[in-house]
């Protein structure tokens, strides 16, 4: 198994979960530098053999090898983490546990200028961006599309591709400004 580079939060993870489900003896861990261990992961992929990996979302690599279409992500039997998390339940409410606890992203502003700034602040609370198009915009910067020109390209590219949705965000955010 792809692991992580050592020293990051996964690599305890993974290593606990390893001896927790018995996997010892059929599964072989191994940490180093991520980059290069999934650069090799995805030649394997494209071989057309084996590959199992840690990775996490968003991120350019579920770009590559989509969740769902190419790979399956893996559940565990139940929640077991090492340490301070030893306690918490990774059970998602659907019943699918993948092992690790779910992070979240949000757009965070300082509290007096959002209050200065309701609208941008009310955009911020409705814009919810799908996971594949941030991996996509992720996967662009990876492959070296990664330029404040080539960045605002990607944004713009973005918005043209969804521009009711964009449309519809800055209506209402521009409402609450009112």
């Amino acid at each position: 198994m792809m692991g992580c580079s050592p020293g990051w939060g996964c690599e305890a993870v993974i290593n606990h979960q390893n001896k927790a489900f018995d996997l010892q003896k059929t599964v072989e861990v191994s940490h180093g530098n991520y980059a290069a261990m999934m650069a090799d992961t995805i030649t394997r992929f494209k071989e057309g053999k084996p590959v199992l990996y840690y990775t996490w979302t968003p991120y350019w690599v579920s770009d590559v090898m989509k969740p769902g279409k190419d790979v399956v992500w893996l559940q565990v039997p139940f929640s077991s983490l090492p340490g301070e998390q030893k306690n918490i339940d990774t059970k998602l409410p659907n019943g699918a546990n993948y092992g690790f606890p779910v992070n979240t992203m949000h757009i965070v502003a300082n509290k007096a200028w959002a209050e200065k700034n309701p609208a941008a602040a009310k955009l911020f609370a409705i814009m919810k961006l799908p996971l594949a198009d941030i991996n996509a915009q992720n996967a662009m910067m990876h492959a070296g599309k990664s330029s404040e020109a080539d960045v605002q390209g990607h944004v713009d590219g973005w918005i043209n591709a969804h521009q009711q949705q964009f449309d519809g965000w800055v209506k209402e955010a521009l409402a609450a400004q009112k």
